[in-house]
């Protein structure tokens, strides 16, 4: 953390959470664990804000299970940590989209299949919103994805409500950048599971993760820029 307040992005989460009434009371939210730091970070930021709230909500964690063998030992620990077991829901999402699929481009079928289970799943344990990990450089890659190879303007919002399942999907992280979560992840020892995905480094996004980099280190407080211009725009609509 570079600031001296090592709590400081708490009072972004805080901000971002109230300004789009993401998580109010009574609500039981579903946190989707992959095993990399942004969930486990986002799982350990809701934890704090839970304690400090002035209401009561519930936290479930979540993780699907896409049939590689994984050690989900510290993410089980780290839930127990907090009172909140973990849920494993098992699918078979990697032979279908490498072995019966053979999927090409196989980051967009595993994708929807990832969400879908998990939206499922929450429903079936009661929960009315689910939280995901992004934080504002994975809003920035996907403007930039939309930009480059699809000619829009666009990116996901903190808040999204899903007709099928019911369910509102919160992204509370997303006006923090991702060195903030490397720097809470290591400072409190957060779990990481290894990701064992045959094509986790070879994507578009981890293109536009390194461009994205190359673009900060000309343009140092780049980052902070693009998050004042989603603020103001119609993508995020944050209040100023």
């Amino acid at each position: 953390m570079r600031r001296s307040d090592s709590k400081w992005f708490l009072t972004r989460v805080k901000r971002t959470i109230y300004d789009h009434k993401m998580i109010e009371g009574g609500d039981r939210v579903a946190v989707g664990l992959s095993g990399g730091k942004d969930s486990s970070a986002l799982l350990y930021i809701l934890n704090i804000f839970r304690r400090h709230a002035p209401f009561d909500f519930d936290l479930q964690p979540i993780y699907v299970h896409l049939g590689w063998e994984v050690d989900l030992e510290p993410l089980h620990e780290l839930a127990r940590s907090m009172g909140v077991g973990l849920h494993v829901e098992e699918t078979a999402i990697s032979k279908i989209v490498f072995e019966t699929r053979k999927e090409k481009n196989p980051c967009a079928l595993c994708a929807n299949m990832r969400h879908g289970a998990l939206h499922q799943v929450a429903k079936k344990l009661g929960c009315n919103r689910v939280a995901l990990g992004h934080h504002l450089d994975d809003a920035i890659q996907t403007f930039m994805l939309n930009l480059i190879y699809t000619g829009r303007m666009d990116t996901f919002k903190p808040v999204t409500y899903l007709d099928r399942s019911g369910l509102y999907q919160v992204r509370p992280l997303i006006q923090l950048p991702e060195s903030t979560l490397i720097g809470l992840a290591k400072r409190e020892h957060l779990p990481i599971v290894k990701n064992p995905c045959p094509v986790s480094d070879k994507t578009k996004r981890a293109e536009m993760e390194e461009l994205l980099n190359e673009m900060a280190r000309r343009y140092p407080d780049l980052r902070e820029k693009w998050r004042a211009a989603l603020k103001g725009s119609p993508f995020w609509n944050l209040p100023s």
